[in-house]
């Protein structure tokens, strides 16, 4: 096989946890809604960047994640910049923990994603209660927060493969 497939498919690989985050914001774009309930969409862009940061950090730099936020800000109309900097400071935080999650069994690792998505949430709610000047509803935040961690297993448990295939080869 030629040497440009072999580095083209590496390089592939290394695009699965961006594009998968992508695909996430576009899904979290959908209208999730509970039965006689406030519309409600788990927090999918956030429990990628947890992940990524902690298993492939080197598969999704900030300046990605950086766009990931701005384009979920754009899908959602909420305040362009605000999921962009949750999203940072939540893989800031993670990568700074990063030595802790590592090879702890995935308990853990979900424990830790209980412990900073109430604190995502709750910036988020913040930055926009402050765009919009005045108090968002914050039910629906709380909502999203529970749906999002009691979810995040699922979703690990897809994302697990996806980071074996971003590893790159040798050769």
């Amino acid at each position: 096989m030629s040497d440009w497939v072999l580095r083209a498919g590496r390089s592939l690989r290394g695009l699965i946890p961006v594009t998968v985050t992508v695909a996430l914001v576009f899904a979290g774009s959908l209208p999730w809604r509970l039965p006689a309930f406030v519309e409600v969409t788990p927090a999918f862009a956030a429990m990628a960047v947890f992940y990524w940061t902690i298993y492939r950090p080197e598969r999704l730099p900030y300046v990605a994640t950086f766009a990931i936020g701005v384009l979920q800000d754009l899908l959602a109309g909420t305040p362009l910049g605000m999921t962009a900097l949750v999203l940072l400071i939540v893989q800031g935080v993670v990568a700074s923990q990063r030595t802790f999650f590592r090879g702890k069994p995935f308990l853990v690792v979900w424990w830790g994603f209980a412990m900073v998505m109430p604190a995502a949430g709750l910036l988020g709610w913040a930055i926009a209660s402050a765009c919009f000047g005045t108090l968002v509803p914050l039910l629906p935040i709380i909502v999203q927060i529970v749906i999002t961690v009691l979810v995040f297993p699922v979703f690990a448990v897809f994302f697990r493969p996806l980071g074996v295939l971003a590893t790159p080869r040798p050769g």
